[in-house]
Protein backbone atom coordinates (compact mmCIF):
# COMPACT_ATOMS: atom_id res chain seq x y z
CA UNK A 1 0.00 0.00 0.00
CA UNK A 2 1.19 3.35 -1.09
CA UNK A 3 1.29 6.19 1.17
CA UNK A 4 0.91 9.69 0.26
CA UNK A 5 3.35 12.56 0.67
CA UNK A 6 0.05 14.47 2.30
CA UNK A 7 -0.30 11.55 4.92
CA UNK A 8 2.98 11.29 5.66
CA UNK A 9 2.63 15.19 6.44
CA UNK A 10 0.17 13.92 9.31
CA UNK A 11 2.37 11.58 11.00
CA UNK A 12 4.81 14.21 10.82
CA UNK A 13 2.79 16.84 12.63
CA UNK A 14 2.31 13.37 15.23
CA UNK A 15 5.73 12.22 15.52
CA UNK A 16 7.16 16.45 16.16
CA UNK A 17 4.12 17.17 18.83
CA UNK A 18 5.27 13.47 20.56
CA UNK A 19 9.33 14.83 19.99
CA UNK A 20 8.34 18.09 21.88
CA UNK A 21 5.68 16.79 24.35
CA UNK A 22 8.29 14.51 25.66
CA UNK A 23 11.18 16.28 25.67
CA UNK A 24 9.35 19.18 27.53
CA UNK A 25 7.92 16.70 29.99
CA UNK A 26 11.29 15.16 30.60
CA UNK A 27 12.91 18.81 31.30
CA UNK A 28 10.48 19.40 33.91
CA UNK A 29 10.63 16.00 35.54
CA UNK A 30 14.16 16.53 36.18
CA UNK A 31 14.82 19.96 36.76
CA UNK A 32 11.83 21.19 39.13
CA UNK A 33 10.24 19.22 41.92
CA UNK A 34 6.43 18.57 42.15
CA UNK A 35 4.85 22.14 42.65
CA UNK A 36 7.56 24.40 41.77
CA UNK A 37 6.81 27.23 39.71
CA UNK A 38 8.17 30.13 38.11
CA UNK A 39 7.27 33.28 36.27
CA UNK A 40 7.36 33.31 32.42
CA UNK A 41 4.31 36.47 32.17
CA UNK A 42 4.04 38.45 35.64
CA UNK A 43 0.26 37.43 36.40
CA UNK A 44 -0.45 35.25 33.13
CA UNK A 45 1.85 32.53 32.55
CA UNK A 46 3.81 29.91 34.99
CA UNK A 47 5.45 26.72 34.51
CA UNK A 48 4.45 24.91 37.51
CA UNK A 49 5.60 21.00 38.12
CA UNK A 50 2.38 18.91 38.39
CA UNK A 51 1.22 15.45 37.83
CA UNK A 52 -1.89 14.00 37.03
CA UNK A 53 -3.20 10.09 36.92
CA UNK A 54 -6.50 11.64 35.37
CA UNK A 55 -8.17 13.19 32.73
CA UNK A 56 -9.04 17.32 31.69
CA UNK A 57 -8.82 18.74 35.19
CA UNK A 58 -8.37 15.80 37.05
CA UNK A 59 -11.43 14.17 36.39
CA UNK A 60 -11.34 10.42 36.48
CA UNK A 61 -8.11 10.11 39.07
CA UNK A 62 -6.43 6.98 38.95
CA UNK A 63 -8.44 5.10 36.25
CA UNK A 64 -5.09 3.98 33.98
CA UNK A 65 -6.78 0.91 32.94
CA UNK A 66 -9.92 3.22 31.24
CA UNK A 67 -7.36 5.65 29.68
CA UNK A 68 -5.48 2.92 28.33
CA UNK A 69 -8.71 1.18 26.69
CA UNK A 70 -9.66 4.30 25.20
CA UNK A 71 -6.65 6.14 24.10
CA UNK A 72 -6.30 3.03 21.95
CA UNK A 73 -9.78 2.95 20.23
CA UNK A 74 -9.03 6.56 19.94
CA UNK A 75 -5.50 6.45 18.28
CA UNK A 76 -7.26 3.30 16.10
CA UNK A 77 -9.83 5.67 14.48
CA UNK A 78 -7.81 8.61 13.87
CA UNK A 79 -5.34 6.33 12.07
CA UNK A 80 -8.27 5.03 10.12
CA UNK A 81 -9.85 8.84 9.38
CA UNK A 82 -6.57 9.74 8.45
CA UNK A 83 -5.87 6.83 5.85
CA UNK A 84 -9.34 6.93 4.35
CA UNK A 85 -10.62 10.34 5.28
CA UNK A 86 -8.17 12.78 5.19
CA UNK A 87 -6.07 12.29 2.00
CA UNK A 88 -7.82 14.61 0.34
CA UNK A 89 -8.54 16.94 3.05
CA UNK A 90 -5.31 19.23 4.39
CA UNK A 91 -7.54 20.84 7.61
CA UNK A 92 -8.61 17.39 8.91
CA UNK A 93 -5.58 15.66 8.30
CA UNK A 94 -3.47 18.79 10.18
CA UNK A 95 -6.53 18.58 13.12
CA UNK A 96 -6.30 14.91 13.23
CA UNK A 97 -2.20 14.86 13.08
CA UNK A 98 -1.92 16.92 16.25
CA UNK A 99 -4.83 14.83 18.06
CA UNK A 100 -2.61 11.27 17.08
CA UNK A 101 0.20 13.18 18.35
CA UNK A 102 -1.55 14.58 21.62
CA UNK A 103 -3.22 11.25 22.44
CA UNK A 104 0.19 9.48 21.93
CA UNK A 105 1.86 11.86 24.13
CA UNK A 106 -0.30 11.42 27.21
CA UNK A 107 -0.54 8.10 26.70
CA UNK A 108 3.48 7.16 26.47
CA UNK A 109 3.44 9.28 30.22
CA UNK A 110 0.52 6.96 31.23
CA UNK A 111 2.07 3.84 30.41
CA UNK A 112 5.62 4.50 31.90
CA UNK A 113 4.68 6.55 34.47
CA UNK A 114 1.53 5.90 35.51
CA UNK A 115 0.97 9.78 35.72
CA UNK A 116 0.85 12.79 32.85
CA UNK A 117 3.18 15.88 33.65
CA UNK A 118 1.49 19.07 33.60
CA UNK A 119 3.26 22.19 33.68
CA UNK A 120 1.91 24.96 31.57
CA UNK A 121 -0.39 27.51 33.98
CA UNK A 122 -2.43 29.96 32.58
CA UNK A 123 -3.43 32.25 34.76
CA UNK A 124 -7.04 34.66 33.22
CA UNK A 125 -8.31 37.57 34.95
CA UNK A 126 -7.70 36.17 38.49
CA UNK A 127 -8.58 32.39 37.52
CA UNK A 128 -6.29 29.90 37.66
CA UNK A 129 -6.66 27.40 34.57
CA UNK A 130 -5.65 24.11 34.60
CA UNK A 131 -2.03 23.01 34.55
CA UNK A 132 -1.36 21.00 30.89
CA UNK A 133 1.38 20.04 29.09
CA UNK A 134 2.26 19.75 24.82
CA UNK A 135 0.06 17.32 24.19
CA UNK A 136 -3.16 18.66 25.89
CA UNK A 137 -2.56 21.64 23.68
CA UNK A 138 -2.13 19.84 20.65
CA UNK A 139 -5.28 17.66 21.67
CA UNK A 140 -7.57 21.23 22.12
CA UNK A 141 -6.09 22.67 18.73
CA UNK A 142 -6.80 19.71 16.58
CA UNK A 143 -9.97 18.98 17.80
CA UNK A 144 -11.03 22.52 17.14
CA UNK A 145 -9.79 22.67 13.40
CA UNK A 146 -11.90 18.86 13.28
CA UNK A 147 -15.04 20.54 14.45
CA UNK A 148 -14.25 23.76 12.31
CA UNK A 149 -13.55 21.17 9.34
CA UNK A 150 -16.87 19.69 10.23
CA UNK A 151 -19.03 22.87 10.26
CA UNK A 152 -18.21 23.99 7.10
CA UNK A 153 -18.34 20.66 5.67
CA UNK A 154 -22.12 20.55 7.15
CA UNK A 155 -22.68 24.64 5.78
CA UNK A 156 -20.90 23.28 2.03
CA UNK A 157 -23.28 20.23 2.10
CA UNK A 158 -26.56 22.16 2.61
CA UNK A 159 -25.31 24.59 0.52
CA UNK A 160 -25.20 21.98 -2.30
CA UNK A 161 -28.67 20.52 -1.41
Amino acid sequence: MEIGGEILLYYLIAFIIIIIDQVTKWIIDVTMEIGESFTIIDQFLFITSHRNQGAAFGILQGQMWFFYVVTVLVIGIIVYYIKKEARNNRSLGIGLGLVLGGAIGNFIDRLFRQEVIDFIDVLIINYDFAIFNIADSALVIGVGIIMIYVLLEERRTKEKS
